[in-house]
């Protein structure tokens, strides 16, 4: 029998142990040109490992999942951190897991507003990206160089995801 995971919101506190929220935060806003531009400085740093490696802009655009959803792999980047800010004005969910002795433990799904991004640290387990509803576009920031930047694990009981409420 499959276990449904509970999704919960995105928060700067529950979301801590897996990297952190991109959102637009009062206390890290500065007026800048002239007082014209609000600027929401430093609200997440890439993370880069390995010789010749650098860090790129990509556009993701994510297919919906039908619900329920069964999350039956999990993925983490060894030699980057993976940041995704969503570009289409719509929630998304954001699916985690703590590393458990080289493997992902039970998942964590958060339901993510649509003015907010996560930036996942280096080694998080994650899910691929979860659009709802209508395909989405995401700005993803993230390693491009040589070495194996990709490790999946295969649940052998996979978890479910109902349909969240918006």
């Amino acid at each position: 029998m499959l276990k449904t995971l509970p999704v919960r919101p995105l928060t700067q506190a529950a979301f801590k142990p897996f990297g952190q929220v991109i959102e637009a935060d009062a206390s890290r806003m500065k007026l800048i040109n002239g007082g014209n531009t609000e600027r929401f400085h430093a609200l997440a740093e890439a993370e880069v490992v390995g010789d010749g490696a650098r860090v790129i802009l990509n556009i993701f655009r994510g297919q919906p999942r039908p619900f329920p959803y069964d999350v039956a792999m999990m993925e983490r980047h060894p030699l980057c951190s993976q940041s995704f800010s969503p570009l289409s004005g719509r929630p998304y969910l954001v699916v985690v897991s703590e590393d458990e002795d080289g493997k992902p433990g039970e998942p964590q799904v958060f339901l993510a507003r649509a003015d907010q991004g996560v930036n996942y640290r280096r080694n998080v387990w994650h899910h691929p990206l979860m659009t709802i509803g209508e395909p989405s576009d995401f700005l993803v920031v993230d390693r491009d160089g040589p070495g194996n930047n990709l490790e999946e694990f295969f649940f052998s009981q996979p978890y479910s995801i109902s349909e969240p409420s918006l």
